[in-house]
């Protein structure tokens, strides 16, 4: 029978320098996983380090380009479980005014990064491993000035299921959070923050906005178990409900 833990498993984290990332992989190595950080920034990889425990370890990789990305997995060796949570800071605008170019270039770590994630770094996944993606609740209910994050967390929605399908029996999941205090919502000002999860958690059902160490546990749910696949787990604190 399979056992249901982390210890001992190498796990993988593009994005595992802050916010979710870092506290998926603070909890991955709580329970014994072999971590390994992935992030373009080495002084932010340095940082974080120093809040796990010794034996992970961090690799400076762009996650916009795809030969950085397949060079660092040709070299990695094998691996039980990969996490992406890389992304840029949250950008709100509406539609009529968006520089496309700009829009395009929000898509290179959000979306293609996580898909040349997956090229080059499934096949170097042990039997029993897994995949697993980020998305968000914007692709579900986006509020005016979402359009581009609505539609990077519906494409990464549906790349989940495909993988699923395509890269069977290996598993391919996906969180998808609704709003959590990370620093991605830096390009608002502290006070527009304070603003946002206050008015944001008051009308939740759980009466407050998400703490990036709620959503780390869903990642490692979905590395643990083994039997779903193609999945996308709604983590938002009931936001979709009212």
């Amino acid at each position: 029978m399979t056992t249901h833990t982390l210890a001992g498993k190498r796990v993988i984290i593009l994005g595992g320098t802050s916010g979710i990332g870092l506290a998926t992989a603070q909890a991955a190595a709580a329970e014994g996983a072999q971590v390994v950080i992935v992030s373009s920034n080495r002084h932010r990889i340095e940082q974080a380090l120093q809040l796990l425990p010794a034996g992970c370890s961090g690799h400076a990789v762009d996650l916009s380009k795809e030969e950085e990305i397949s060079a660092y997995f040709g070299q990695t060796g094998a691996f039980d479980h990969l996490v992406y949570t890389a992304g840029e800071n949250i950008r709100i605008g509406r539609l009529s005014d968006t520089d496309l170019e700009r829009a395009r270039e929000y898509f290179n770590i959000r979306y293609w990064g996580a898909v040349a994630a997956v090229k080059y770094g499934s096949p170097h996944i042990r039997p029993g491993g897994s995949v697993t993606l980020t998305c968000g609740i914007a692709s579900i209910r986006p509020g005016a000035g979402w359009s581009l994050g609505a539609s990077i967390c519906g494409a990464m929605d549906a790349f989940c299921r495909a993988m699923a399908v395509e890269l069977a029996p290996l598993r391919v999941n996906i969180v998808s959070p609704g709003v959590v205090k990370t620093n991605l919502w830096n390009s608002f000002s502290e006070e527009e923050r304070t603003t946002l999860y206050e008015s944001v958690g008051s009308g939740l059902p759980v009466q407050r906005v998400g703490e990036a160490a709620d959503i780390a546990q869903s990642y490692l749910y979905l590395m643990k178990q083994q039997f779903g696949t193609g999945q996308t787990l709604v983590v938002d604190g009931g936001a979709v409900l009212v």
